[in-house]
């Protein structure tokens, strides 16, 4: 089995287990006294988780030299944006019932749903330029316009630490590895720029 489709299978078994096992407890009573609670943190903490590994793809190729990482970097992401959206969904369906005018007074009044309501905006894009037909069209501005999923990484971070009232420190602790992530790339830009020639 080639190391590609073993990143391939795992990606893919990780994202359907998750999902699976939510369906699971949703028919056997599992999902505890308030199912829309769980349901909306079990979504939305597996987005974010599903975001940060998408983000890690790169330390991961830059580590160990492999290039699977990135191949399967495109399908982490789209499966993070499901998560995302699946987290939305049921926010959409049993909070608001549909209500168009809720949603709106929600975004106005409620800072926390404003943050994750513009970290879905930004990564909606970017699914629906995920394929390579889009990469061919935008050619140098793909790249440009898929580095908005940082700034959707830091949203949903800061979503889930305005979310949380009480026990900050999971929020607190993606927080602090979103900020390793984006931090890692730092010095591996400076060391992909030539040394500059010494003075004569």
């Amino acid at each position: 089995m080639s190391r590609l489709l073993v990143f391939r299978v795992a990606i893919w078994a990780l994202s359907l287990g998750v999902l699976g096992r939510l369906v699971w407890l949703g028919f056997h009573a599992g999902l505890g006294p308030n199912p829309v609670e769980f349901i909306e943190h079990y979504t939305g903490e597996w987005a974010l988780r599903l975001l940060l590994l998408t983000l890690a793809m790169t330390p991961i190729r830059q580590l160990t030299k492999w290039q699977e990482p990135i191949r399967v970097r495109r399908l982490t992401g789209l499966w993070a944006f499901a998560f995302v959206c699946l987290h939305f969904a049921a926010y959409l369906t049993f909070d608001l019932g549909f209500s168009p005018i809720q949603l709106g007074r929600d975004l106005v009044k409620r800072t926390y749903i404003t943050i994750g309501f513009a970290a879905w905006l930004l990564l909606l894009p970017l699914a629906i330029t995920s394929t390579q037909g889009w990469q061919r069209r935008l050619k140098r501005r793909w790249k440009q316009l898929h580095k908005a999923v940082y700034a959707a990484a830091i949203l949903g971070a800061v979503h889930f630490i305005w979310l949380v009232k009480a026990d900050l420190r999971e929020p607190l602790i993606y927080a602090a590895i979103l900020a390793v992530l984006l931090g890692w790339r730092v010095p591996w830009q400076k060391l992909r720029k030539p040394a500059s020639a010494a003075p004569a």
